[in-house]
């Protein structure tokens, strides 16, 4: 099984299009298995359609709790927080469940022992079937954090479903930028795609995910999308690209098609053979024979 991670280094590049393309493609010749590592903006859902066959709490922090019958009204609780999580209600401690950072001081400081830490349910995390696959993606909940912790959980069930099915191929789409979760995206792949768009912006993220690629030791590829849209922008990523050892695939143009594939809940190559399909058709041969030949 050969586990393709397809990052950006900002979101709105066209990621998910090309990795949910990618998961079709893989499945019409094989076995995949798609996992959706984006938690804190996930939508492979809205092209692939799971049907979900199972739920998990996902449980990763904890969360300050009050026995009001307990709570004396002393105010320490309120004094120690530096997060601002606690107030008071007549007379009894109340928390905030969004301002809480779980660190526990409050607990601590307690005298009368009111407040204990509980564990709190940040999100859940979901296997389905899909037509492409089996699919292994989240939902976090609203301000909740340790994203990279449930990355780290879905890629571990969806590595371990390849595995039992004697998948081909895991295709990930991992988190835009350089921070936690994506680090969790991209540890142990053995090839990441790095989708970028024709700006400054877009070349100055592009080689800082590239470092980072680097670091880790993973094979790079580097994909323009978009590219007709400022060709000059597009030659010096690809440029840049090629000069830090990453492959170069072929570019993807705008194409009106790939916004009517996400309306239909569609991926662009089952809706179309247009440009951007065919753009992402060569691509995916071509990472795909170089993923094999390793």
């Amino acid at each position: 099984m050969k586990e393709l991670v397809v990052i950006s280094g900002k979101g709105g590049t066209g990621k998910t299009s090309v990795a949910g393309g990618f998961a079709v493609l893989a499945s019409r010749n094989g076995r995949s298995v798609v996992a959706d590592c984006d938690v804190d903006a996930a939508d492979m859902h809205l092209i692939l359609a799971p049907n979900v066959r199972e739920t998990h709490e996902f449980t990763a922090s904890e969360l300050a709790v009050v026995d009001p019958d307990k709570c004396t009204g002393c105010t320490k609780c309120e004094e120690m927080c530096r997060f601002g999580a606690v107030s008071f209600e007549k007379c009894i401690a109340v928390i905030d469940p969004i301002a809480c950072e779980g660190c526990g001081v409050c607990a601590e400081f307690c005298r009368p022992g009111a407040i204990t830490m509980q564990p709190r349910v940040s999100g859940q995390w979901f296997v389905s079937t899909t037509r492409a696959g089996a699919m292994v993606h989240a939902r976090l909940g609203i301000a909740e954090a340790n994203s990279g912790k449930l990355v780290s959980q879905i890629r571990k069930r969806a590595r371990q479903i390849a595995e039992d099915e004697n998948c081909d191929y895991l295709i990930v789409d991992g988190s835009p930028g350089l921070g936690c979760p994506v680090i969790a995206s991209v540890t142990g792949a053995d090839a990441l795609l790095v989708v970028t768009e024709p700006t400054q912006s877009g070349l100055h993220d592009m080689e800082r995910v590239l470092e980072l690629a680097r670091h880790f030791e993973i094979p790079q590829h580097v994909c323009v999308n978009k590219a007709d849209i400022n060709p000059e922008v597009a030659g010096e990523i690809e440029y840049k690209a090629a000069e830090s050892g990453a492959a170069v695939t072929p570019r993807i143009p705008y194409d009106p098609d790939v916004t009517r594939a996400q309306v239909a809940q569609q991926t662009i190559v089952e809706l179309s053979d247009g440009p951007a399909a065919s753009a992402i058709g060569r691509m995916w041969r071509q990472i795909s024979q170089t993923l094999q030949s390793d």
